[in-house]
């Protein structure tokens, strides 16, 4: 029988997801995992933990030779890659939770993971208590997967179930988000989608081996939501999401983004709602599969850190295998998207960039149109983020530029221009 390893923790934070932890673990005595110490920045607020158990010196859990197992769940991008590098090279395998430093230094920690042979789990990192990450890994073969979508913000989940939903106004929806514990008080990373594509970043390396920065995929939030497009999208009985998707082309390359999105109401994603995070993937012969769990709050993100202590009492590793054992895929750019564009200044609109427009509704007061657009067009470009325009993906939005010199031909046609 395969022997438990016994694990010492070193916890740095004790916030919302560090206490959780730390409760939990209290109540899961077999799982052979104890906190030896806490490290905090403020070592005179009150916590409901033995004060003993504290210390603001970081060296005190870095350097001690009994813990085995470092845990870092906090807020800070620089200091967590200083925790989490400094941790493996003194031998101690790490799980984390922060998905900013994640993507931020994700090369580094692969190369940290070579050459300490120490282990690091992140998957608290993205959809909090939905194990996507192990299920890419492990699950799903490098030539069948032929894509994902899925919500992996609770924040801005909410807040568009709140817009969609009940009719809130955008202000009105972050702050119950806000008063909710859902979304911080400086709202930005969520609401901006920075904090999706983060996640997205990295978990494309786990479907695809794709390594990228944040800044290679094309992306947005939800700050422009506007009252017009929650009526359009209940007209067209669709809900608007924030999608984080991964397509598999037909010339093996892959389009990935992150952006609002019209779905219909039978897609999976449709029935996504409130804080919850939902996670499609399509693969070859299996057909659609469907994640759905908490993606926020304190014991769904302790769930998962508790996930990566347990693998690790059985030395559990990720192997990266479409990263290391495969030909990674590479991510294209040569894509079109369907979009829905609403404005309140046609001139705010480069007409030119379209590859044609399907419908324009300019009566009213706050216009929108429709129509085919390549992602090449988009990126670093910013008309699309700014001044109130809002760019929203329509369902099924990729098309390949062989299907969009027919489909332009089709339009020409229909429109009466060309024979």
């Amino acid at each position: 029988m395969e022997t438990q390893k016994q694990l010492t923790i070193g916890l740095f934070g004790f916030g919302v997801v560090g206490e959780g932890l730390y409760k939990v673990l209290n109540q899961t005595p077999s799982l052979n995992a104890t906190i030896k110490k806490v490290c905090i920045k403020n070592y005179g607020k009150k916590r409901d933990a033995p004060a003993s158990l504290f210390t603001t010196e970081k060296e005190e859990l870095l350097n001690d030779r009994d813990i085995n197992v470092i845990v870092e769940v906090i807020d800070d991008t620089e200091a967590a890659f200083d925790i989490v590098s400094t941790a493996m090279k003194n031998g101690k395998d790490v799980v984390s939770a922060s998905k900013k430093m994640i993507a931020e230094y994700f090369t580094e920690l692969l190369a940290l993971q070579k050459e300490t042979g120490k282990s690091l789990l992140y998957e608290a990192a993205a959809c909090a208590s939905i194990p996507v990450i192990r299920n890419l890994e492990e699950y799903y073969d490098y030539d069948l997967l032929q894509s994902v979508r899925a919500i992996v913000n609770g924040s801005t989940n909410y807040m568009l179930t709140k817009i969609i939903d009940e009719g809130l106004d955008f202000k009105q929806a972050l702050l119950q988000a806000q008063q909710l514990g859902f979304a911080e008080s400086n709202p930005t990373l969520d609401v901006e989608g920075y904090d999706a594509v983060n996640k997205w970043a990295f978990l494309l390396t786990h479907a695809y081996g794709i390594v990228e920065k944040t800044d290679a995929l094309l992306f947005n939030g939800i700050q422009n939501i506007h009252a017009t497009d929650a009526v359009v999208a209940n007209e067209k009985n669709q809900e608007i999401k924030l999608v984080a998707q991964a397509q598999k082309l037909k010339n093996g390359k892959v389009a990935a983004f992150v952006l609002p999105q019209f779905v219909n109401q039978n897609d999976h994603l449709a029935f996504v709602k409130n804080e919850y995070n939902g996670v499609v993937i399509e693969s070859g012969f299996a057909d659609k599969q469907f994640f759905y769990g908490k993606g926020a709050g304190s014991f769904p993100t302790a769930s998962a850190v508790l996930s990566d202590i347990s693998a690790l009492r059985y030395e559990y590793k990720y192997e990266y295998k479409k990263l290391y054992h495969h030909q990674p895929h590479a991510l294209s750019n040569d894509i079109f998207l369907r979009v829905y564009v609403s404005f309140d200044d046609i001139s705010l609109i480069p007409k030119e960039n379209f590859e044609w427009i399907e419908e324009w509704h300019a009566r009213e007061e706050r216009k929108y149109l429709v129509g085919i657009i390549s992602v090449a067009s988009l990126h670093g470009k910013n008309w699309w983020k700014e001044n109130g325009v809002s760019l929203i993906l329509l369902p099924e939005p990729v098309i390949e530029e062989i299907e969009t010199r027919k489909l332009k031909q089709r339009s020409l046609e229909l429109a009466g221009i060309v024979n």
